[in-house]
């Protein structure tokens, strides 16, 4: 498995980044497995007054050369959605698979997270009890042959290495490695096996009794890992939390309903959805929750959609916990994924969601154009939005009040309690040169190798920080790392960049030792000022009168 750079947290100066987000795509799957029967509809209407199902019908049936109407249905369907909202898809049965995958949960491959920023495969780290960790694969080998073909060396696109990893439970793949310390390869067999996907990346002790939990997505096993991740900061002490919801796209509509009733008391509403008949299905929390009686604060950005924004509009409207951060994305329709039996689907909008206080977030379109809605973020930074609350305005009309009195707007996203603008303030012209190089997160990489005995012995993250707390050599290291690579130093760049610098450094370091993203998370966090801001809020004295 791939390992992709999460930059969306560490430097909002990335604002290409951002904007390239481009449509948010949460959406509720319908379960029913329902098969459109599109011939048989067809060649049965051609005396309906239907002019789209008469043409296709009078298509099949009459036209003077032999045309597939399954051709035809691909290349129609698509224009058609477009004339609808800007959620709903068609999805073609070669696309489905790589769509649907992170929201299973699991896939079928061989455990290893890897990089190829050396057109090497690296393994930089290995899933606990998982195939590879069974065969006997270790951090830092490096795969040099899959099933006797040389892959190191030769530029092959990343995709093209994990469509060769991965494949069938129970099937088999020959790996050649090269090891530290072993000359030749090191013949391995791996019986391919389910791997699962995280939705949480990370849940860790940040400060005293303060947890922190950054969630990615809201998958099928979502609700399932929060409880887990959340009895565990709770064995720790753990008694408010930072939950992370930026750069959370949506998934699974039950799963962020299942995550709100944690938190939310008995009876209280978490989101209502009204179809085209005004039809109405209410939630509400069961009383359950495992963090009923926890201080809560909930981090989002414009990336933030769908299931997110239900989750931190569910608790803001019911004054539970504090929202911090900027405004989300803004998606307020629900899909229902339908299937087709050629393996393809129609994600169609079925509904509007709602918050409970009756505000409708989704931000205006218009129909069949998709362009100036997909603008939306750029046009949020064109008006300075990411850097003042000001910029922002909400009509009088779309005002609600929360049963505290607290004032809230529907009508394109979520506003935060606490608007927190991006953070630019150490980005210098040198920081950005060895970001976008790549030249920082290749250092980490060689630097994991040079490191590596002692990176596969860290356990947790007081051995981890000790570790990296302990190379006093470091950031000077790499600068003179950066300058062997073309990027010559700047002292007062660096010496106004150096805290963040240290800060990626010692996060991407991190995240190639068995803790993952929570040894980057833990790492990164004092340079996040959304999160400094959020440990400020709950760390702050209470007033219990």
């Amino acid at each position: 498995m791939s390992r992709n750079l999460k930059n969306a947290v560490l430097f909002p100066l990335l604002l290409a980044a951002v904007l390239a987000a481009g449509l948010a795509t949460g959406f509720h799957v319908g379960r029913r497995n329902t098969a459109s029967q599109l011939r048989n509809i067809l060649l049965h209407t051609a005396f309906s007054s239907n002019k789209l199902t008469q043409t296709l019908a009078l298509i099949e049936s009459r036209y003077v050369d032999p045309v597939s109407l399954d051709s035809l249905a691909e290349h129609a369907i698509p224009r058609l959605v477009e004339e609808l909202d800007p959620h709903s898809i068609y999805i073609p049965a070669a696309e489905m698979a790589a769509l649907n995958e992170p929201l299973k949960g699991e896939f079928d491959g061989i455990g290893v997270v890897f990089n190829m920023a050396t057109d090497t495969v690296i393994v930089l780290n290995v899933i606990s009890q998982g195939p590879s960790d069974k065969a006997g694969i270790k951090a830092g080998d490096r795969i040099v042959e899959i099933d006797d073909s040389l892959v190191a060396g030769r530029k092959i696109p990343q995709n093209r290495i994990v469509k060769r990893l991965r494949g069938p439970r129970g099937t088999t793949v020959r790996l050649g490695l090269q090891r530290q310390g072993i000359d030749g390869l090191v013949p391995v067999e791996v019986v391919r096996g389910t791997i699962p996907i995280k939705s949480i990346e990370a849940a860790f002790r940040i400060s005293g009794t303060t947890g922190y939990i950054k969630l990615g997505q809201f998958a099928r096993t979502t609700s399932a890992e929060f409880r887990k991740a959340l009895a565990a900061l709770r064995a720790e002490g753990v008694d408010r939390i930072i939950f992370d919801l930026r750069g959370n796209s949506g998934g699974f509509l039950d799963q962020a309903i299942a995550v709100a009733n944690e938190f939310l008391h008995a009876d209280q509403l978490i989101v209502y959805t009204e179809d085209r008949n005004h039809e109405q299905m209410r939630q509400y929390a069961d009383g359950t929750g495992m963090a009923q009686d926890m201080e809560v604060a909930v981090l989002i950005d414009e990336s933030s959609a769908s299931s997110s924004e239900i989750l931190a509009g569910a608790l803001q409207d019911n004054d539970r916990g504090t929202i911090i951060g900027r405004r989300s994305f803004g998606k307020g329709l629900v899909q229902q994924q339908i299937p087709f039996p050629d393996g393809s689907a129609l994600r169609l909008t079925t509904a509007r969601y709602y918050t409970p206080t009756g505000r409708s977030i989704q931000k205006p379109y218009t129909i069949g154009d998709d362009r100036s809605y997909e603008e939306d973020l750029a046009n949020r930074f064109r008006n300075n939005e990411f850097f003042s609350a000001d910029s922002i305005r909400f009509a009088d009309s779309l005002r609600f009040t929360t049963p505290g009195g607290k004032t809230v707007y529907g009508g394109g996203g979520i506003m935060p309690d606490i608007f927190v603008p991006a953070d630019t303030t150490d980005v210098t012209k040198y920081f950005v040169e060895v970001v976008g190089r790549n030249i920082l997160y290749r250092y980490t990489i060689e630097y994991a190798d040079r490191h590596r005995q002692a990176l596969n012995a860290v356990t947790n993250l007081d051995e981890l920080h000790a570790l990296l707390d302990g190379d006093k050599r470091l950031v000077d290291d790499f600068i003179r790392y950066a300058a062997r690579k073309g990027v010559k130093p700047r002292p007062a760049d660096i010496a106004r960049s150096r805290r963040l610098i240290e800060a990626q450094l010692k996060a991407y370091i991190g995240r190639n030792t068995q803790l993952e993203d929570t040894g980057f998370y833990a790492n990164i966090y004092p340079v996040d000022n959304v999160v400094v801001r959020a440990l400020g809020v709950l760390n702050a004295p209470r007033n219990d009168d």
